[in-house]
């Protein structure tokens, strides 16, 4: 029975460090690969045909040598790009490198029969659609912010005179400078005075600010849920902004019905594992309001209080005996 469990992954990524730590304390079998290896530390060898309907062969590693069936589940964390590997080629050779070996390797390492992906990288990418998000929970009936998709500055002045005061948010992280630094835009308030025919040039975001009073940061691996109520000390509208250390963290219950929602939005984008963000509003007597903001299929948890109790639903997860039984509903 297949019992190996693969995780795809960078060579420094703490989170999958202490999930490789936990499984090896069950004693599971563990091959780490970062697909960006190819070469002679990755080699592989995978076949098919009318008497093997299923993909056979080696993967080989430093370390390591597995075979396709012996694969339980996929551990899918953040790998290196491919096109890292051909970074000396030129722009043509280093493109058609890069898909080759994404279409080659991945589309074998993507489609192993019966493993369990937490997540399968086709469901991530699906589900990192924030449009798609919004829909997805507004067809859960969760509470979310009225927003705006638009590149019309006569839309935009219409939402922010409807809605205001307005937020701006990206779609995605800023990319790396030329000089390989990253960086970051946060949500942050808009002078609506200021837009203008400029607004044309990109899609963007924007949202009616919720008067929040606290923040919630859910994590759902499989079946159970870690809830950790968030608050910046300067009060930032995006507690991201400043030094995660300084965040004060308090356990919190998800009401059922958000937590039912939560589980049928992972089902529907055949996500195993998500991070939640939500915004609480009321005060005083009245009963705390949850607004969705956002999911992350593929988020951060390692710096949250409860990270051991997720490690743990992690190595549960992906280590359980019926994993090559998982839903169908779950799958890519």
């Amino acid at each position: 029975m297949a019992s190996t469990v693969l995780v795809v992954t960078a060579l420094e990524d703490v989170t999958a460090d202490w999930v490789i730590a936990a499984l090896n304390e069950r004693e599971v079998p563990v091959v780490r690969v970062d697909p960006a290896d190819i070469g002679p530390a990755l080699t592989f060898g995978f076949r098919i045909g009318e008497n093997s309907p299923v993909w056979g062969g080696r993967l080989r590693t430093a370390s390591r040598v597995v075979e396709p069936g012996e694969v339980a589940a996929v551990y899918y964390r953040r790998p290196t790009p491919y096109a890292a590997r051909y970074g000396h080629l030129s722009p043509q050779q280093r493109e058609f490198a890069a898909a080759e070996a994404r279409h080659g390797f991945g589309g074998v390492l993507n489609n192993l029969p019966g493993a369990l992906y937490v997540n399968h990288p086709a469901a991530v990418t699906r589900a990192d659609f924030k449009p798609a998000q919004l829909q997805r929970f507004a067809g859960l009936g969760l509470a979310m912010p009225p927003t705006l998709v638009t590149n019309d500055v006569e839309a935009a002045q219409k939402f922010a005179a409807d809605h205001g005061p307005v937020v701006y948010k990206t779609f995605r992280g800023l990319p790396p400078s030329e000089d390989g630094h990253t960086g970051a835009i946060w949500a942050q308030r808009v002078d609506t005075e200021s837009f203008d025919e400029s607004l044309a040039v990109t899609a963007h975001l924007f949202q009616a600010e919720v008067p929040k009073t606290g923040d919630v940061r859910v994590t759902v691996v499989d079946r159970r849920v870690f809830a950790q109520q968030i608050a910046a000390p300067d009060g930032a509208l995006d507690w991201r902004r400043g030094d995660w250390n300084d965040l004060i963290h308090a356990p919190i219950t998800v009401p059922a019905p958000v937590e039912a929602a939560l589980h049928s939005y992972l089902a529907s984008f055949g996500l195993v594992f998500g991070c939640f963000d939500f915004a609480l509003t009321g005060a005083g007597d009245a009963p705390e309001h949850w607004t969705a903001i956002e999911c992350n299929p593929n988020g951060q948890w390692g710096w949250l209080p409860d990270a051991p109790a997720i490690t743990e639903a992690f190595a549960d997860t992906l280590s359980r005996k019926e994993a090559a039984a998982h839903d169908d509903a779950r799958r890519p």
